[in-house]
Formats: structure tokens, sequence, C-alpha cells
């Protein structure tokens, strides 16, 4: 898989599908490194730190919706207030076991919002997301 992506960010309260995902991303290549995020708060608090640090802003942020305190919802509202250099290049993949269809119709409705994709995260899941116009024309 070509690696033009340069940093991804998983954001999810659960270590083992963030060792799954982490470990499906580094076998396939499909980025060079990997933020890991075990909260919506510690990713919100990593964006702002980084906001004007284009290096250190993921291309793409894979989010899970149920997390504890600051979930899928609450950071998409956030991350709304963000600057508009950092939305734009910050595109985020739902990654979620959530099967609630008003959970994903209210998601996917979200303008920063690309993809939602199912866990676990698999090779053709990003085969996929590579091929996504959002990312293809960077």
């Amino acid at each position: 898989m070509e690696n033009n992506v340069d940093l991804v960010m998983l954001v999810d309260d659960n270590d083992t599908d963030n060792f799954i995902s982490k470990r499906i991303i580094e076998i396939t290549k499909f980025a060079k490194r990997v933020e890991v995020k075990n909260s919506g708060k510690s990713a919100l608090e990593y964006l702002e730190r980084e906001k004007f640090n284009a290096h250190n802003l993921p291309d793409i942020i894979f989010l899970d919706i149920n997390m504890p305190i600051v979930d899928g919802f609450v950071f998409l509202f956030e991350f709304e207030m963000f600057p508009e250099e950092l939305k734009n290049k910050c595109k985020i993949v739902i990654l979620s076991s959530s099967d609630n269809k008003r959970d994903i119709e209210k998601i996917v409705d979200n303008n920063y919002v690309v993809k939602f994709v199912t866990k676990p995260l698999t090779e053709s899941a990003l085969t996929e997301i590579k091929r996504l116009p959002q990312l293809v024309s960077k």
C-alpha cells in the first residue's frame, strides 16, 4: 500500500482496539506515524497543542463513538471550533462497533466525517479509505 499518509491518530478508550488498529496500520504501511489517544479529551488536547504545527496534525483521525466523558459526538462538536487549516487537514473516519442506526446517521451527516468503518479495522477498510476523494486530492 503506497504511503502518502504521514500521521494517523487513533482515538479510542479500548486499548485492545487501539493495539489492533495500530498493528494493521503498521503492517500495511498505511501511515508513517500513528498517534494513539485513549480518550476524546486527550485527542482534543493534542490537537489544541499542535494546531499551528502542520507536521504534527494527523491526516486521518480514526474516532470511536462510544467513549466515557468526551465521546465521538462531543469530540466532533469541539473539533468544529478549531481553525479551518486544521479542519481541512484532519479527515475523520469513524471507527466504531456501534450499529445504532441513529448514531450512524447523525455522525455521517457531520461535515468532517469522511467514512464510517465498523471495528475491527481491516486492510480492505484501509484500502477503501485510501481511495476516498478527500484523501486522493492531497
